[in-house]
């Protein structure tokens, strides 16, 4: 009874309204997520694209790791007559969101059976545009927000990320089934599909245009004198060296432990994730049982768990869920393995894809807050694009042989060792909470 109400302040916390923002921002940020390799990868499946290319595909989606490399350009770069008019995040953000239903349409107007290489330009400059999106998004929520407030905005974005996938992932699958005119494979329906999901951008752009620019501790040094090159100079110096300067500064030997949790905390999810929609096609799936299950219900389980892994932050700590998430993403793993032996059972995949989302939903909220616990304000945008790039490099790259793995080893097995791949994880965190602990006691 003493506990209830204490529950249910923490709850209340998600009705702030600069909480709400972002959880229409992660609502943008996970829509052209799922259209540039989530579903993508079923259509392409349909479309007689085989194992192998999917998993190669797949490294259209390493324009998400490398975004650290034009991540400055969001502190530094001022958008002429935008930045004027919105600030610097809300022109960024605009800009970006523009990119992305600018590709998703050009996605639509193409045949992967007949040019896929230019479908693969198409979703790259999606990925881009996205990656940009998400840059903006990342810096928008961890400046709009003081430190214990982190964890709330962390699963209110992934709520919204989580949403937006259903409609992303689902809302095409149903589209395409519904828009075609047979059973088999149709074109049309999948395009048809793909324009709808352009249209879904609107709910991020408005945002955009009637949120308030966050005020932000971003340091710039005045260059106004010297020649060109000087200028450029400074820039690069306080855009690009400086974040890496300051974290290294902050953290010391530790940076070494911190950036490899990054790199390899999803290694597992993302490496199996890559070959699920391939997966269901090759169990004999429907696009609308994978829509109600997977992509509806799984969702549903994802939101679930990132709720239930920002208010266990706060009561427990991040560290904590962080390994907990860890040890269920691998876990669970296993049972797709299980699955692939037992063949279509709409049951068992009901209860696995629960099981995963779930295990998924609280990890990723952790995995959030934790990163954002990282960031230096003044250098916002650069360092948090850092994390978020290195946390999918290894994993997207990776991912791309999964296919190839999938050949080789048959599902079950490919499943048993992406469970393996989380090992490394858990034993990092460890290794962090025990030289937490000694800092601590010092």
């Amino acid at each position: 009874m003493y506990l209830l109400p204490s529950w249910l302040s923490s709850l209340s916390i998600y009705c702030q309204r600069r909480v709400l923002a972002i959880f229409i921002f992660g609502f943008s940020s996970g829509l052209p997520l799922m259209l540039v390799f989530g579903v993508l990868s079923f259509w392409l499946r349909e479309a007689g694209v085989s194992r192998a290319d999917i998993g190669y595909f797949s490294w259209v989606a390493l324009a998400y790791a490398i975004k650290w490399l034009w991540s400055p350009l969001a502190d530094h770069l001022r958008i002429p007559l935008l930045h004027h008019r919105l600030g610097r995040r809300r022109s960024w953000l605009l800009v970006s969101q523009l990119a992305v239903v600018a590709a998703v349409l050009c996605m639509a107007s193409t045949d992967p059976q007949q040019n896929l290489a230019l479908m693969a330009a198409f979703a790259v400059l999606l990925a881009f545009a996205s990656a940009t999106q998400d840059i903006n998004v990342d810096a928008f929520r961890i400046e709009s927000a003081p430190e214990h407030l982190q964890a709330a905005l962390a699963a209110a974005y992934l709520c919204g990320y989580r949403l937006a996938m259903i409609l992303a992932s689902a809302g095409t699958l149903w589209a395409a089934a519904l828009f075609s005119a047979t059973e088999a494979y149709d074109l049309a329906g999948w395009q048809r599909a793909y324009l709808l999901m352009a249209l879904c951008m609107l709910p991020g752009i408005l945002t955009t245009l009637l949120s308030k620019e966050p005020l932000s501790n971003l340091q710039q040094h005045s260059a106004a004198q010297g020649s060109a090159l000087q200028r450029f100079a400074a820039w690069l110096q306080q855009a690009v060296v400086a974040p890496f300067i300051d974290f290294f500064s902050r953290y010391k030997w530790q940076a070494v432990l911190i950036l490899s949790l990054i790199a390899c905390y999803r290694l597992s999810d993302v490496v199996m994730g890559i070959m699920a929609n391939a997966f269901y096609v090759d169990m004999g799936f429907s696009k609308e049982e994978v829509a109600s299950v997977s992509k509806v219900y799984g969702v549903i389980m994802t939101l679930i768990g990132a709720a239930l892994g920002g208010v266990l932050i706060n009561q427990f700590g991040v560290i904590k869920i962080l390994f907990i998430g860890a040890v269920l993403s691998a876990v669970t793993n296993v049972l797709f393995s299980v699955l692939s032996q037992i063949g279509y059972d709409l049951m068992w995949l009901t209860f696995v894809i629960s099981a995963d989302n779930l295990s998924a939903g609280i990890a990723t909220s952790a995995f959030l807050a934790y990163l954002a616990s990282l960031v230096n304000l003044a250098f916002t945008a650069t360092q948090y694009a850092i994390f978020s790039s290195l946390m999918l490099l290894l994993p997207k790259f990776a991912g791309g042989f999964s296919g190839q793995w999938v050949d080789q080893m048959g599902y079950s097995q490919f499943f048993i060792f992406t469970a393996l791949l989380g090992l490394p994880a858990m034993l990092l965190i460890l290794l962090i909470q025990r030289q937490a602990k000694k800092q601590n006691a010092a």
